[in-house]
């Protein structure tokens, strides 16, 4: 399966709409640098169920985000981060 790394804000390009409308359901997403303000936008909460979300913890934390990521986006660390590029055949940025 697919991991779609999106390193965008939603309020400032369509790098996140793009991702989404061409990926197969069942991809994962992973939110990082100013993507991880896509976990506050409503486009997650309408495709948690096509798509499985990750956001990396330290962009979070250097936004001041920690702990307003909403249910059904998963908090990594860069640990974590290099397991899900391990675990998955192909890794798409989109920037």
């Amino acid at each position: 399966m697919m991991l779609n790394i999106v390193n965008k804000s939603p309020f400032a390009s369509n790098s996140l709409d793009s991702c989404l409308s061409t990926s197969a359901p069942g991809s994962s997403v992973l939110l990082i640098e100013d993507g991880v303000y896509a976990a506050l936008s409503g486009r997650i909460a309408e495709t948690q169920s096509d798509f499985t979300y990750y956001a990396l913890e330290s962009d979070l934390q250097a936004r001041g985000l920690e702990g307003r990521v909403p249910d059904g986006v998963e908090v990594i660390d860069y640990s974590g981060f290099v397991d899900l590029v391990a675990d998955h055949d192909r890794v798409q940025s989109w920037l």
